[in-house]
């Protein structure tokens, strides 16, 4: 076998059976793996795991969140019946009608494309660091691992704070002029995801009961909030392997818009469901952090990714969260009818903190584990917390 040390010429590595590599993974562009019959044993997860690709379909609710804005009555009813319904149930629905320019989500998969399709050399100037949250990651490109999702992601730090443009100031300070345009371009789209999910946040304080700009106002100065793009290369084997692992997300909102490939699956009732993808729409899914808003009330659910065989795979994701020192606590009228705490409070920064030292990938139990481990955090600093 070739010493793997060492990067490899094309016609060589394609010439390797990597059914036959066992312990390492070279450092490879996906687009070499996505021609390969058989995948490396890094990137086959166990029996248990691996996904169902012919699952029913989940019969998720498209929301006209225009006509909710327009506060007619019998649109604001018929909108809050169906969110609340699907939040209480599994935690996911759709938006259309949702005013985000169109030219813009296609400039944003515009550029998406064009950053994915960048030589594997240029997408690393922009490489995740050890410990951090941002920048370019590939599952292709590591060493001594198992479980691998198969694919690339591009994640990007979102603050609304006045004149931060967070997104523009990390592709300026990590490339100078070379990326500035894709920096403009998912500024842009981070602002426009972050008004929308304002929106949608009065449509959740509505349907809680807790007044419509009760929630907006709580995110409205989110510095935390982020935007994930993922790429997913064609696989030859999508029955042994997944594009991301089920995982509840601990943020407090998902905005997500995928192409018309399709792959995104959410589990319920014991089983798991395909959403069917649908460009004109947004999907938007419920986190755990406002699962503890709302005290339990609306569900973060199990979802994942799975890749195909024929074509490779795209979404852009937004994370909505809220400000770092925010002390996330239900609203009275939560309590009044005389319900019990779930959750103790907590500020973001409290579950970035956990989930970056000692819980580092989030699934359906991560808000539970959260609380277990806060509560003992509480109980030996000798702090009251509400409960």
């Amino acid at each position: 076998m070739p010493n793997m040390s060492m990067p490899l010429p094309l016609e060589l590595l394609q010439q390797i059976d990597y059914s036959k590599i066992e312990k390492e993974l070279f450092v490879s562009d996906a687009a070499i793996l996505e021609e390969q019959s058989g995948i490396p044993s890094q990137f086959i997860w166990p029996e248990h795991e691996k996904p169902c690709l012919n699952c029913p379909e989940l019969a998720i609710l498209p929301i006209d969140l225009g006509s909710f804005l327009s506060r007619d009555p019998q649109a604001v009813q018929k909108a809050s019946e169906l969110v609340n319904e699907a939040c209480r149930k599994h935690g996911f629905f759709q938006v259309l009608n949702h005013g985000v320019d169109l030219q813009l989500i296609d400039k944003a998969h515009e550029y998406m494309d064009m950053f994915f399709g960048l030589p594997l050399s240029k997408k690393q100037r922009v490489q995740r660091k050890s410990g951090e949250r941002y920048g370019y990651a590939s599952s292709f490109t590591s060493r001594f691992s198992s479980r691998l999702p198969w694919k690339e992601t591009l994640t990007l730090h979102f603050s609304a704070e006045n004149q931060s443009k967070s997104v523009k100031k990390y592709f300026s300070d990590t490339t100078g002029d070379d990326f500035k345009q894709f920096g403009n371009v998912f500024q842009e789209y981070c602002e426009a995801m972050n008004s929308l999910a304002l929106e949608i946040m009065e449509l959740l304080g509505t349907c809680l009961g807790v007044g419509r700009e009760y929630c907006s106002d709580f995110f409205k100065e989110t510095d935390c909030s982020m935007l994930r793009l993922s790429y997913y290369p064609r696989c030859q084997r999508p029955d042994l392997t997944l594009g991301t692992a089920s995982h509840c997300d601990p943020t407090s909102l998902t905005i997500l818009h995928q192409d018309d490939v399709g792959g995104l699956q959410v589990f319920m009732d014991k089983k798991w469901h395909s959403v069917r993808p649908d460009p004109s729409a947004f999907v938007v899914n419920i986190g755990d952090t406002f699962m503890a808003l709302s005290n339990g009330v609306y569900k973060s659910c199990l979802h994942r990714a799975v890749v195909n065989k024929e074509r490779a795979r795209k979404s852009v994701a937004f994370f909505l969260s809220p400000k770092m020192d925010k002390v996330v606590k239900p609203p009275n009228k939560l309590l009044d009818s005389g319900s019990s705490r779930r959750y103790p409070d907590f500020t973001y920064s409290t579950m970035e903190e956990f989930l970056h030292k000692h819980y580092t990938a989030p699934d359906m139990k991560t808000l539970h584990v959260f609380t277990t481990w806060l509560q003992h955090q509480n109980h030996s600093e000798g702090t009251n917390s509400e409960i």
